[in-house]
């Protein structure tokens, strides 16, 4: 193994580092947010974790270049939707810069404050955002959890650069 140091950042690799983090399996959600137009928004997104249980918070960030930006950093409410193992086209849909309507042709139903959640994901947690915090290129969210659930579904995992789906626990 070949330590790649940040000390002198005008050698930082950044492509050996997303590299490295690629290691880290993640499960892969869709954010969805209602823009100040009403429009329903929605990005695909890996950087999702719980923060507490008590309140229960959890967080995610998302890069101050992506298109829509504005729109995920004024909502009051975002829902999370943990993609389930046959959600790749999801997805990918979600992961795009989508022209009009993303919605359109997608089964979901509105939740708090009208947000769109996801039909058939794995899971879902439904936030009132309480913090948003710089984190360099990206802003970090984190929201407080108001309602959530469980589906039993299998969930969809992006593991080095691809998707996967979870296995049978180890013993």
């Amino acid at each position: 193994m070949t330590a790649i140091s940040n000390h002198n950042n005008d050698r930082f690799d950044i492509g050996a580092f997303r590299q490295a983090l690629g290691h880290f399996a993640t499960g892969v959600t869709v954010v969805t947010v209602n823009a100040p137009s009403g429009e329903h928004v929605g990005i695909t997104v890996n950087s999702f974790n719980s923060v507490s249980m008590a309140p229960p918070l959890v967080l995610w960030s998302l890069a101050r270049d992506t298109h829509n930006f504005s729109a995920f950093e004024q909502a009051d409410y975002f829902i999370v939707n943990l993609l389930a193992y046959d959600q790749i086209a999801l997805s990918r849909h979600f992961a795009k810069r989508i022209e009009g309507d993303a919605f359109a042709g997608l089964a979901y139903t509105p939740g708090i404050g009208g947000v769109p959640i996801l039909s058939d994901c794995a899971a879902y947690f439904q936030c009132h955002r309480k913090y948003r915090y710089d984190g360099g290129d990206h802003l970090i969210f984190v929201g407080e959890v108001l309602e959530f659930a469980d589906t039993d579904r299998t969930c969809l995992i992006f593991h080095k650069g691809q998707y996967t789906v979870t296995g049978e626990p180890l013993k």
